[in-house]
């Protein structure tokens, strides 16, 4: 979604609109994380306002994420929902005369010209949002390491396997409380 800065006032107004799924989708697909993919549009609601250069959007992303379970290899959709606050100044506030970033604006991003692209941001902050490891549930038991059962469903039918006979002499001993 783009926005004319002359358009943003010093009134906050308030916005809903989708965000295309397909280049988040290419930027998992890119970075060899096939293990989640983003099933609708993401919903943008946001409210926006400028003070003086500076745009200040604060709202919600909200999608469809669809995963596969890092435990149980099962498929999984859920829900989810993502804060965001990004305050956005003109890219020559940016950059000092010798090309370096100036510490104020360290938190900021930017935009050129008249008009304000949020696509990249979105990106961005969907990709950030996405959990270390995709599990569809906290408790999940995962498969057998031997049989390949999902233990979600039940116990698996495996015989408890001997064990290594060099551990042996272990399995006699006792731990002895105080």
């Amino acid at each position: 979604m783009k926005f004319k800065v002359d358009d943003i006032t010093a009134e906050a107004k308030e916005t809903t609109f989708p965000a295309p799924a397909a280049p988040i989708n290419e930027a998992l697909s890119g970075s060899g994380s096939g293990e989640f993919r983003i099933e609708a549009p993401v919903t943008v609601a946001a409210s926006y306002y400028r003070a003086g250069t500076e745009v200040f959007f604060d709202g919600e992303l909200i999608a469809t994420m669809h995963a596969t379970c890092a435990r149980c290899a099962e498929e999984f959709s859920t829900p989810t929902a993502r804060p965001f606050h990004f305050i956005l100044a003109p890219r020559v506030l940016f950059d000092d005369a010798d090309g370096a970033a100036d510490a104020d604006t360290a938190g900021y991003a930017h935009y050129d010209g008249d008009v304000i692209d949020l696509s990249p941001l979105i990106r961005e902050e969907m990709l950030l949002g996405l959990p270390t490891r995709a599990l569809c549930r906290e408790d999940c038991r995962g498969l057998c390491p031997r049989c390949g059962a999902n233990l979600n469903e039940g116990a698996c039918r495996c015989t408890q396997p001997p064990g290594d006979s060099r551990l042996a002499v272990l399995r006699t001993l006792k731990i002895q409380r105080s």
